[in-house]
C-alpha cells in the first residue's frame, strides 16, 4: 500500500505530524492508490499530447504507466497487445495496483470499476484491428507497440474519441527500440525524436503535430504530415491550405492535426528496479541488443530475419547513392504495378541505366480501368523505353491498350515458369516472381558492384525489405504478394514496380528485324 512516506521526502519536510496522518488516510481510501514516478513517467502521465510515445529502454516503468493513466486518468479504456496471452502480465499488474480482481471477466477481457472500464485486446493477424472497429475508447494503450503493424494502429487510433464532456483522448504507445525490420515504423511515427535525418529535431516532452493523410491518396497505411500546429486543412495541389470554407467542403476532406510527443525513460529512472539484479541483466546482454535495452539506443543494429530476401543495408547503401544527375542517360525502362482496388495504388518505376527515378503515384480511385492505366503510362514514357507490366488481374486490361496503341511492353506474369538460374548458375527458381526478386537483390549486392541507385523512399526500403525466402533442394521460393501481406498488412506495391523496371529488355530499335509490338519472342529476363 501507497502511504505519505512513499512521497518525496522533501515535500513531506514541510507536514505537521497530524497532517502526515491525513494524507495517509487519503491515500488509504483511494481505491487506485498508483503515481506516477518523478521524471518521465510523471512527464508522459501529464503531457496534453493526443498520441504520446513512451519507452525506449527496459525497465522503465512502460506498463505501470499503461495501468496508471488507465485507472486515474480516463474512463474507457483499451489496452492492446499483438499476442493475447502476453496480457496476463498486465492484468496482474491491474490486480497488484487494485488489491483485488472484482469487476474483472476473463471471458470479455473487461474489467469493469467504479466510473471506469478496461478492455483487453490483442491483434495477432492483418486485419483483426477491425474487430473493435466502430467501439471507441478515450485512451489506446498499444503496449510494446514495436510488435504490431502500422496499419493496425492507424487504423485502431481512428477510434480514439469519447462523447464525455471534457474527458481528454489520448494514445499511449510504449515500446523500446525496434529489434527487427517489423518495426521501423515507429521511427517515422515519431521521427521528429526518432529519426536522426529528421530536419528539425525536437526535445523529450515536445508537443509536434502531424496530420495523417489518407490511406488511398499516398501510401496504403497512410503518410504522416509534420505542420506546425493543430489548425485544420484542405490539401489543395499537394499542400495543406488553411483559409478555406469548411460549408464547401465534405467533412471527410477536412484533416485535423493530432498533437504527438515522444519521452525517453530508462532503468535509471526507475528507484523500484535499481536495487534489483535487473540493471545486472541488461548490462550483461550482448550487443547490439544491450545498448537497445540499457540505454534505448534507436540506431543500434536492427537484425533483419535471416530469410529476408534483399538485406536492408543494402537496399540503404542504393538509396544513400541517389543523387538525381544535371542530364539523366536515356530511359531504358518502365515497371508498372496495377492497383488491385481498395487501399491499392498504381505505381510507375522508371529507370536510366542503373539509376532509378522516384516513383510515380496513383491512387486506386484515380486508375479506374485500362485506358487511364495506359495513359499516364505513356506520358511517363522516355526514349523508347520499354514497359513491363504486371498482367495478372487488373494488368490485362492497360496492357491490351498499350500494346494497340503501338507501345512496346511487355506483359509480366509472376506466376509463369522461371526461364533461368540465378548468378551463380547453381540455383533455380519456382517461378518467375521468385526470379525477379532475387535478381533484384543481385543487383542490390554490393559485390556485384553494378552501381545501382534507388531513390530514398521510406516505402520503398520497406516494400524491398518484406519479402522472405525458403530454399527446397536447389530452388528458390520467395514469397508471395498474399504471404507478405498477411506478414506485413499491405501490399509491396512500390517493391513490385522497381523489380518490373529491372527487367532489361531490348529497345526495337535496337533489334533489327523485331516485331513493333508486344515482344515475346525472346527471354528478356535472362
Amino acid at each position: 500500500m501507497t502511504s505519505a512516506t512513499s512521497f518525496d521526502a522533501s515535500l513531506l519536510a514541510f507536514l505537521k505530524p497530524d497532517e502526515l496522518a491525513e494524507l495517509d488516510l487519503l491515500i488509504a481510501s483511494d481505491p487506485t492508490p498508483w503515481r506516477p514516478l518523478s521524471g518521465p513517467q510523471t512527464m508522459a502521465y501529464e503531457s496534453l499530447a493526443d498520441i504520446i510515445g513512451y519507452g525506449g529502454a527496459a525497465g522503465g516503468g512502460k506498463t505501470d504507466l499503461a495501468c496508471g493513466k488507465a485507472l486515474t486518468a480516463h474512463r474507457k479504456s483499451m489496452i492492446l497487445r499483438r499476442i493475447g496471452t502476453e496480457l496476463t502480465g498486465v492484468v496482474d499488474r491491474l490486480e497488484e495496483l487494485i488489491g483485488n480482481k472484482v469487476g474483472y471477466n476473463g471471458q470479455s477481457n473487461i474489467w469493469r470499476l467504479p466510473n471506469r472500464q478496461i478492455e483487453f485486446g490483442a491483434v495477432p493477424n492483418a486485419g483483426d484491428e477491425r474487430k473493435y472497429q466502430g467501439r471507441p475508447h478515450d485512451l489506446l494503450v498499444f503496449d510494446e507497440a514495436t510488435n504490431f503493424l502500422a496499419a493496425q494502429v492507424r487504423f485502431l487510433l481512428g477510434w480514439l474519441r469519447t462523447t464525455v464532456v471534457g474527458q481528454r483522448c489520448q494514445a499511449l504507445l510504449t515500446f523500446n527500440p525496434p529489434t527487427s525490420s517489423e518495426g521501423r515504423w515507429v521511427i517515422e511515427f515519431f521521427a521528429p525524436w526518432l529519426d536522426a535525418k529528421f530536419p528539425n529535431p525536437a526535445q523529450p516532452g515536445e508537443l509536434r503535430f502531424a496530420a495523417s493523410l489518407p490511406a488511398d491518396a499516398v501510401n496504403p497505411n497512410g503518410r504522416d504530415l509534420w505542420v506546425d500546429d493543430g489548425r485544420p486543412f484542405v490539401m489543395v495541389d499537394g499542400h495543406p491550405f488553411y483559409e478555406f470554407n469548411a460549408a464547401d467542403y465534405n467533412p471527410d476532406d477536412i484533416i485535423r492535426p493530432l498533437s504527438r510527443t515522444f519521452i525517453p525513460s530508462r532503468i535509471t529512472d526507475n528507484p523500484y528496479l535499481m536495487g534489483t539484479g535487473y540493471m545486472s541483466q541488461l548490462q550483461a546482454l550482448p550487443e547490439p541488443l544491450r545498448s537497445q535495452m540499457l540505454k534505448g539506443d534507436f540506431n543500434a543494429g536492427i537484425e533483419d530475419n535471416p530469410w529476408q530476401v534483399i538485406p536492408t543495408a543494402w537496399v540503404e547503401a542504393a538509396q544513400s547513392r541517389w543523387v538525381r544527375p544535371v542530364k539523366l542517360e536515356p530511359m531504358d525502362s518502365l515497371g508498372v504495378d496495377v492497383a488491385r482496388g481498395g487501399r491499392d495504388q498504381t505505381i510507375i518505376a522508371r529507370r536510366h541505366g542503373m539509376w532509378f527515378d522516384t516513383a510515380l503515384v496513383y491512387p486506386g480511385t484515380a486508375t479506374p480501368d485500362g485506358p487511364t492505366v495506359a495513359g499516364l503510362t505513356i506520358a511517363a514514357k522516355r526514349d523508347d523505353a520499354v514497359i513491363h507490366l504486371d498482367v495478372i488481374g487488373v494488368g490485362s486490361s492497360p496492357y491490351d491498350f498499350l500494346n494497340e496503341a503501338g507501345q512496346q511492353i511487355l506483359g509480366v506474369n509472376v506466376s509463369e515458369s522461371a526461364t533461368c538460374l540465378d548468378k551463380s548458375g547453381r540455383l533455380r527458381f519456382k517461378n518467375l516472381r521468385s526470379q525477379l526478386w532475387w535478381q533484384m537483390r543481385e543487383a542490390l549486392d554490393p559485390a556485384n558492384n553494378t552501381g545501382i541507385c534507388l531513390p530514398p523512399d521510406s516505402r520503398l526500403l520497406a516494400d524491398l525489405c518484406a519479402p522472405t525466402w525458403k530454399l527446397s533442394g536447389s530452388t528458390i521460393y520467395v514469397a508471395s504478394r498474399e504471404e507478405i501481406i498477411d506478414s506485413i498488412g499491405r501490399s509491396p506495391d512500390f517493391g513490385s514496380a522497381y523489380i518490373l523496371a529491372l527487367i532489361d529488355t531490348p529497345k526495337h530499335r535496337n533489334m533489327p528485324g523485331a516485331r513493333k509490338s508486344a515482344s515475346r519472342d525472346y527471354d528478356p529476363y535472362a
